[in-house]
């Protein structure tokens, strides 16, 4: 896949200088560049999940399964207090992803949870009130440009690239920690019939 980026507190710098982020970067990088349009469109049409009517689940199945053979650590829990690394909402205290110094958000949820997704890697980073599972020092944010949501036909609610730029600004101050905002463009030789859900391949 194709993406367009954008570092808040200086991230890019940071993964593409600093000995103790460029290799979990450039495995980030590597997993994203090497989702084909074919594996999008073979796995999409795999997926027997009569409602399913957008790409959102495809590539999250196909980044899990790249960066767990990584040796990602997947759900990972912010916090080792059993009160919130357990229970009914340990979703709330998780990442997405987490391995050594980086931790990150694949953002294809509603737009109202853009704060909470961009608040999570600073949770992950900064010392805090509650003891600690992981400590990190920067995150990644993977959600899908405007484009993307169209092509994908992702819901109209999904929180976009876009979205998370505006969020950056009033943010500044509570987003102490580097984070890169990486928006997925839509793919080349394919979109999603919005009214079919079918695959249609343009010529």
């Amino acid at each position: 896949m194709k993406y367009i980026t954008h570092d808040h507190r200086y991230a890019q710098n940071l993964f593409e200088t600093d000995t103790e982020f460029t290799s979990l970067y450039n495995e980030v990088i590597d997993v994203i560049s090497s989702i084909s349009d074919e594996e999008l469109i073979k796995n999409y049409q795999m997926n027997e999940r009569e409602n399913k009517k957008s790409l959102s689940e495809t590539i999250n199945k196909l980044i899990y399964e790249k960066l767990t053979r990584k040796e990602w650590t997947a759900e990972s829990a912010i916090f080792s207090d059993p009160s919130y690394a357990n229970g009914k909402d340990k979703k709330r205290w998780r990442v997405d992803f987490a391995k050594d110094k980086i931790t990150i958000e694949v953002a294809f949820n509603h737009g109202e949870a853009i704060a909470w997704n961009l608040i999570k890697p600073v949770l992950a980073s900064e010392l805090n009130h509650v003891a600690k599972e992981i400590q990190s020092s920067a995150g990644i944010i993977v959600c899908a440009t405007d484009e993307m949501k169209k092509a994908g036909n992702f819901d109209s609610a999904v929180g976009s690239y876009e979205k998370f730029l505006r969020y950056l600004k009033p943010l500044q101050n509570i987003l102490t920690t580097p984070i890169l905002i990486i928006g997925l463009l839509p793919p080349d030789s394919f979109y999603i019939n919005k009214y079919t859900k079918q695959v249609v391949v343009k010529e």
